[in-house]
């Protein structure tokens, strides 16, 4: 064997060699990514979760919104690319306690008695205006001593939580996507998918409650939503007493 025809057998060595070191290192950080994921939505390979879906609230039958059921495919979305598997439940179906699997439930305390059953025991501190009759505060937001007001379909909020038992075996949590109205739910599913590196970086396994206001959505869909406060804190504490707001929130 001449040099030249060493030289040739040594380069196919080392790009081979390359190739296979740099496919072992894109695997381990594709798996440690992945692990992350999975430990942030509490869902490791093959689990069960459960797609808690709330009612339309304008409509007479027993309907789901059209942009809750585009919530609940992202979320399926995340699931899937996670190699869990998903349940999806009517909110008067759900029966389980909590804990027990990762659960996602979407919608309003209103339209959700899942939802207004986690926010009673687990957000003493958030009060959701779920009057039918028309007004300036139908829908408001009351987190500790501040209001927040629907302007529909240019300024509207959204509650986005991820809630642990902190319990012995009952580790899973729970994301709650409390809007005040259906396209706001949409728009925190889809800011949960986009940042949950980012969140997990931030708050680990841990307990957090968000605050997001949804902008002109009218033109935007469910696109722009823009994080107001991390609310985690006044949303477990029980409301002030009296509990009377001292400012009001709507968009200039």
């Amino acid at each position: 064997m001449n040099d030249d025809v060493r030289n040739i057998v040594l380069g196919v060595v080392a790009a081979g060699l390359s190739a296979a070191l740099g496919w072992v290192a894109r695997t381990y950080l594709w798996k440690r990514k992945l692990r992350r994921k999975q430990a942030f939505f509490g869902l490791p390979d093959n689990s069960e979760s459960l797609l808690v879906v709330n009612r339309d609230a304008g409509s007479p039958d027993l309907a789901v919104h059209r942009y809750d059921v585009f919530a609940l495919l992202e979320l399926s979305a995340l699931i899937k690319d996670c190699g869990a598997h998903a349940e999806v439940i009517t909110q008067d179906t759900a029966r389980q306690g909590f804990g027990e699997r990762t659960e996602f439930c979407v919608g309003g305390p209103g339209s959700n008695r899942r939802m207004a059953a986690h926010m009673h025991a687990m957000l003493p501190g958030v009060r959701v205006n779920t009057d039918p009759e028309p007004g300036p505060d139908r829908l408001a937001f009351q987190i500790g001593s501040e209001r927040y007001r629907m302007e529909k379909g240019l300024s509207e909020y959204v509650l986005l939580a991820r809630l642990t038992a902190g319990q012995p075996g009952l580790n899973r949590p729970v994301f709650l996507f409390s809007g005040q109205t259906a396209i706001t739910n949409q728009a925190a599913t889809r800011y949960l998918a986009r940042n949950h590196e980012r969140l997990s970086r931030k708050y680990g396994n841990n307990t957090f409650v968000l605050l997001l206001k949804v902008v002109n959505s009218q033109a935007y869909g469910p696109d722009v939503a823009e994080l107001i406060a991390d609310v985690t804190r006044a949303a477990q504490a029980p409301l002030p007493a009296p509990a009377v707001p001292r400012n009001s929130h709507r968009a200039s």
